[in-house]
């Protein structure tokens, strides 16, 4: 009679996601932090909080029309948000259709920011040329005295 192998082979695993350890087991994913066990469908830990993968961008048509809305209301705030420009991280994604969002914000934002400088410049040129037309004004005055 043959002795009973007390640990048998573990059976073949799929991969490991990139950011989230598997255990020694085989077959419970860890947390890279803390190295608690985590379900596989976590994002993110919940004993540290550390990010086990990065969830799926939004390409609904209302998130498609907020960003598309953003890049263009950016250049007229005067890039205050710049930092919350979600296009960056779409052109980035390895999603076509997220990547392709991205570009569109991206071409959005461009064609936007040169409306913006080119209405700046003019209003600028009309409000310069205004005053040096009421100060050539003021001094044709003076002279009549």
């Amino acid at each position: 009679m043959e002795p009973t192998p007390i640990f048998a082979s573990p059976a073949p695993s799929l991969p490991p996601e990139p950011s989230a350890a598997v255990s020694a087991q085989g077959a419970v994913p860890v947390c890279p932090q803390c190295h608690l066990p985590v379900r596989p469908e976590y994002y993110f830990c919940p004993n540290c909080g550390a990010n086990l993968r990065v969830p799926p961008l939004s390409t609904s048509p209302l998130t498609q029309i907020l960003i598309y809305l953003f890049s263009a209301v950016l250049p007229w705030i005067a890039y205050l948000a710049i930092t919350k420009w979600p296009g960056v991280k779409y052109i980035r994604s390895g999603d076509p259709q997220a990547r392709a969002i991205g570009w569109i914000a991206l071409i959005v934002l461009v064609v936007s920011s040169v409306i913006a400088f080119w209405l700046t410049f003019a209003w600028i040129n009309d409000q310069l040329t205004a005053a040096l037309n009421q100060v050539g004004g003021v001094n044709a005055g003076l002279g009549s005295f």
